[in-house]
């Protein structure tokens, strides 16, 4: 998720059959791209893209109680599993020492009364589920494809909902990889002669260089489709209250910018612009990921964790009046256009700074969000910077005041005021053990548990 690199305001920061037959195409076809899964998609024009699209009306659920989440990151191992147990050469005690580090973070979670777990199933271009699409996660065993003795999100699902826990599956659509170094290339290359094998080898075609990492070309097709197969595996295989893709669409940085250059010329006829056309695409995979998520299992629910400002009023008269980098113009989301087209179940903005910070006020972005949402079916939950309380800051100091206990509780005190705002979601899970949040936690207790 950006909130690994975006600690500062303007940092760059569903039928059986098909599904089966493309999940064969994808794993045992190296040459043939895929095609596109359950909810294939006529040609689209620019100026069809325009007008809102002919979608169902979105299911309407009960109301259900205030979620209280905690996003817990498996990327680079930064919340699980414990980065001791990879050293273990015993595989059997590194499974061992993983499911028991899992069991008691969520004890914890459970006695903090968190009811919603968002769990980073694919951190890269790797699965911590047994995939026919993807390789096996080296987060567990330290290297790419090997199998770690148990299935984790099986495991989790286990876990949590003993305890009374939702799981969400966290995916990041597009990274193949934190860096691009030699190590890196060695290790992706050495999955060639395993099933399946990284993308990196099976595609190239596909892969970009973007804020130094190995990622996805979002323009090209064929990689939507691959984006939707492996959301739709698991969906079917395993019992997931939801899906949620963090903010990590077309990612890039003023040193390591995406070329898509030749990926448009090949599919961006029509547009007005490079941006008008990733704001295309990005919308395409947000559509086609939804049906399918809707068509396989009604019931779970499918959510973006965007950066937290959509547009600044001083660009769009819709926009908020702050002056942050924004998810249409950086990232080219336009999260306020999903929501208006019914295409999510949830958004949940990532809101990561005080109320008094005059450029992107908690406040006014929270409220801003809440008039999105309510005319919709979406619901709203608040991602909230659990790692930044208890931390000095110059330029936000109400983190470190009081062990940011006053901050915290006015940012939970206003989410409970709003109606339209239905949860809170804490970043991320490992904070929730450190020594600087040891009074904001102890708040916590005394807020949220039964």
């Amino acid at each position: 998720m950006r909130r690994i690199c975006c600690f500062a305001l303007f940092s760059q920061v569903k039928r059986n059959g098909l599904l089966a037959a493309a999940a064969f195409l994808l794993t045992s076809c190296t040459s043939e791209p895929p095609h596109s899964l359950i909810t294939p998609f006529s040609a689209v024009t620019a100026e069809a893209n325009s007008k809102p699209k002919a979608l169902p009306e979105p299911l309407v659920r009960e109301k259900q109680p205030q979620v209280r989440g905690v996003w817990l990151a498996t990327v680079s191992r930064l919340d699980w599993p414990p980065v001791s147990s990879i050293n273990t050469s015993n595989p059997v005690l590194r499974a061992t020492q993983q499911k028991l580090a899992l069991r008691e973070k969520l004890d914890k979670l459970q006695r903090l009364g968190i009811n919603t777990l968002f769990f980073q199933v694919k951190p890269d271009g790797t699965a911590l589920w047994q995939s026919n699409i993807l390789p096996s996660s080296d987060m567990l065993t330290g290297r790419i494809g090997e199998y770690p003795g148990y299935d984790p999100l099986q495991f989790v699902l286990n876990e949590a909902h003993k305890r009374g826990i939702k799981v969400h599956a966290w995916f990041n659509p597009y990274r193949v990889s934190v860096n691009t170094n030699a190590a890196t290339v060695a290790a992706l290359d050495r999955t060639r002669s395993q099933h399946p094998a990284s993308v990196f080898v099976l595609h190239r075609d596909w892969i970009r260089v973007a804020s130094n990492r190995f990622v996805l070309d979002p323009g090209i097709p064929q990689v939507r489709d691959w984006i939707t197969s492996i959301v739709a595996e698991v969906v079917k295989h395993y019992p997931i209250d939801g899906v949620q893709f963090d903010d990590y669409f077309y990612s890039e940085s003023s040193d390591s910018a995406l070329n898509d250059s030749q990926t448009y010329k090949a599919f961006g006829q029509g547009f007005n612009s490079k941006a008008d056309w990733r704001r295309h695409n990005t919308e395409l995979l947000i559509e086609q990921v939804s049906r399918t998520i809707h068509q396989l299992k009604p019931h779970v629910e499918f959510g973006v964790s965007p950066v937290g400002v959509w547009r600044n009023l001083s660009h769009d008269a819709a926009g908020s009046d702050t002056r942050g980098a924004a998810a249409y113009d950086e990232s080219y989301a336009d999260t306020r256009r999903w929501v208006q087209q019914g295409l999510l179940d949830y958004i949940a903005p990532q809101l990561y700074w005080p109320f008094s910070r005059s450029a992107a006020r908690y406040d006014v972005l929270a409220k801003w969000w809440a008039n999105v949402v309510a005319t919709t079916n979406t619901q709203l939950y608040i991602g909230i910077a659990l790692y930044k309380v208890g931390e000095p800051s110059s330029k936000e100091p109400d983190w470190a005041l009081e062990g940011g206990v006053p901050e915290l509780k006015k940012q939970l005190d206003l989410n409970e005021s709003l109606p339209q705002i239905q949860g809170t979601i804490l970043f991320r899970e490992d904070f929730l053990n450190q020594p600087q949040t040891r009074e904001a936690v102890d708040y916590l207790y005394s807020r949220w548990s039964d």
